[in-house]
């Protein structure tokens, strides 16, 4: 019985302090890109950056499709200058509750810089936003369709 009651106070104070960390949000970065745990993404990197030299897109601003990203909506704007994809612009994304802020906040960062590095879609999922990564993924993919 002794045993029973400090494996529920124990689990009592874990379960308290994630309520606190989802409540107050957390100053760590709870996101990071797969290819930071994944040694097989440099492949990739190589065989882009030899298409990122190529001018394929039509210049403008397009907008792609609102993909669902789980906790919310997600629409991005591409946009191309001198057939490059040159800046993306957030124009939806979860933010109902703040770790989805915080999340989608930090992962649409890591989204953007890849995509305007690799100039496609074809981005790696950032761990801990992996829905919003996929939905990224599919608006950006449907903006630069457009643009071709």
């Amino acid at each position: 019985m002794k045993k029973y009651i400090q494996i529920t106070f124990v689990l009592g104070i874990f379960a308290v302090f994630v309520l606190l960390r989802q409540f107050k949000g957390s100053d760590e970065n709870p996101v990071t890109p797969i290819s930071q745990q994944n040694s097989n993404s440099t492949s990739r990197t190589t065989q882009t950056s030899s298409n990122s030299s190529q001018n394929i897109y039509k210049d403008g601003t397009y907008t792609g499709i609102v993909a669902d990203a789980f906790y919310g909506n997600l629409q991005v704007q591409a946009v191309i200058q001198g057939g490059r994809l040159s800046d993306i612009v957030f124009l939806e994304y979860p933010n109902d509750n703040p770790t989805s802020r915080s999340i989608n906040q930090q992962a649409s960062v890591l989204l953007k810089e890849e995509a305007i590095r690799a100039q496609n879609s074809q981005v790696d999922i950032v761990t801990g936003a992996s829905d919003s990564s996929r939905a990224f993924q599919q608006s950006l993919a449907s903006a630069l369709a457009q643009a071709k």
